[in-house]
């Protein structure tokens, strides 16, 4: 097709700048149109994708040929065969009840068929089956009998009438024992089975117990739980570093489209004798505002590891970045890039990998020992890594998924690299997004709160469950425990800390 000479104008400056803005012009469609591809390759991978990282985190599976070339190790041929191992089924616990059926042929059969001689017991053959027996439910009826005097009672004065004290209960004037409070609590709040789903299971018993009255339960449960919380928001303050997130809660009674549940946790996952108690904390807010995590936060001034948004440089603490969430940026990057190809994102999450490595080899050493690893041989890579994104962010588009990966671990180098200046930081936020999965988890199943009071109530009944199992005890036998001492007014809160439950 020929255009049309007067299109173009005769003068030569003219000209060229008339040629300079069509190709500024088709540089900015083009790389609209490679964002948009990306998009749509990154909604087609959320969609019908992998959406697991554990192959990312797998970390001691990884052999680079870089390393072995950089530590001057000379790989070896050998042979490799694979044997297909059959699955064995593990053994069911000794300590389980046992019913013994033995399975014998009748006595006019042990007789040799040949020879007609008696037979000997030679061996025998066991086998296991699991039986499962459901649970069953009883009636504890309080009798407490009355006494008064005859002889006062002829007189007609005022008797006086002797009784034993009402028994001590979690909720006064309810049926519901500390046992059954504890098997609604973790019902909802570690398995996430919704209360009108227990409602239906209560029937299958032949107990009519409506969710009504079991969500009131659960209110005046976290009521009961309070001292225990409040003394957790002590100890977690005082701690030298916590970690955060928070994730989306609706809840009906509000004004607003989204609030938000906060959480806070120290320690780690598992028990572990390091001086930090492990705690985990969920704070309920009907927003997002930094002011929330002022609030609870107070003046606390340690280290505080979350992820990159701004609401929480406005408490006091030293902020540390979370290598998980950069490095997610460039898994996004690589899987729009196409595939089979290779780029920028696959350079950055190798490198991330050799800083996840040294984490591994150093996971069990002390934080003084840690951090002197870490000076060693994460900051040389990290240096590295602070050159290639430099170098890197003057030559992608910036709206690309690579230049948004690249700016936002640009934007928090100061607090990804922080995890170098305390052995007692971790390189990553994974511990608060574990802690809160399970909420998200169960928001599947009940979708909403009704009441601010209730999204509270769940924030504390969430706190005692996750703080439970991250000190190894069972949420069930951890609440039983508590809602049977929390009543009795001698209680000592601090006997009744996860961390002192197995030495009661």
């Amino acid at each position: 097709m020929k255009h049309s000479p007067d299109i173009f104008p005769d003068d030569m400056a003219a000209l060229k700048a008339l040629l300079l803005t069509e190709r500024e012009k088709n540089k900015q469609l083009m790389a609209q149109n490679q964002y948009l591809l990306e998009q749509f390759r990154l909604a087609q991978h959320k969609r019908f994708g992998q959406s697991s990282e554990a192959h990312e985190e797998q970390l001691d599976l990884f052999n680079e040929a870089e390393q072995i070339a950089d530590e001057g190790i000379e790989p070896e041929k050998e042979s490799i065969s694979y044997t297909r191992n059959k699955p064995k089924r593990k053994p069911l616990p000794q300590d389980l009840p046992r019913e013994v059926i033995i399975h014998d042929i009748a006595d006019e059969e042990k007789v040799c068929d040949c020879c007609g001689g008696e037979l000997h017991r030679m061996g025998e053959d066991k086998s296991e089956q699991l039986e499962f027996i459901p649970a069953s439910i009883k009636v504890i009826e309080h009798v407490r009998p009355k006494y008064s005097c005859r002889t006062c009672e002829k007189k007609e004065t005022q008797v006086s009438i002797k009784q034993a004290a009402v028994p001590v209960s979690p909720i006064p004037k309810s049926m519901a024992t500390p046992s059954l409070l504890s098997q609604v609590i973790t019902s909802k709040y570690q398995y996430s089975l919704p209360l009108y789903r227990q409602e239906l299971l209560f029937v299958q018993h032949g107990v009519e117990l409506n969710r009504k009255t079991l969500s009131e339960w659960m209110l005046k449960c976290a009521e009961l739980f309070k001292p225990i919380i409040e003394r957790w928001h002590e100890l977690m303050l005082q701690q030298p570093v916590i970690q955060a997130d928070e994730t989306t809660l609706n809840v009906i009674s509000e004004d607003k489209v989204k609030c938000y549940m906060w959480l806070y946790c120290t320690g780690s996952d598992s028990p572990q004798d390091n001086g930090i108690p492990n705690m985990v904390l969920f704070d309920y807010q009907a927003s997002r505002r930094g002011q929330c995590a002022v609030d609870f936060l107070q003046d606390f001034k340690g280290y505080l590891q979350a992820d990159g948004y701004a609401g929480y440089e406005q408490t006091q603490a030293k902020l540390v970045g979370c290598w998980a969430h950069a490095r997610r940026k460039f898994i996004e990057a690589e899987k729009v890039q196409g595939k089979n190809k290779t780029g920028k994102a696959n350079w950055a999450i190798s490198h991330i990998k050799k800083l996840y490595r040294i984490e591994t080899q150093i996971k069990a050493l002390s934080s003084d020992e840690k951090l002197n690893q870490r000076q060693e041989k994460a900051l040389p890579l990290l240096n590295q890594f602070k050159t290639w994104l430099d170098k890197s962010a003057l030559q992608v588009p910036p709206k690309s998924a690579i230049g948004k990966a690249i700016a936002y671990s640009l934007n928090q180098w100061p607090k990804l690299i922080r995890y170098t200046e305390d052995g007692q930081l971790n390189i990553d936020n994974n511990r608060a997004e574990r802690a809160i999965k399970p909420l998200v988890i169960g928001r599947k199943n009940w979708l909403f709160a009704n009441t601010a009071r209730g999204a509270q109530a769940s924030a504390t009944l969430y706190s005692l469950i996750e703080t439970a199992k991250a000190n190894g005890l069972i949420p069930f036998d951890y609440l039983n425990y508590l809602l049977t001492e929390l009543p009795r007014a001698t209680t000592n809160i601090e006997a009744l800390m996860p961390w002192n439950f197995n030495n009661r």
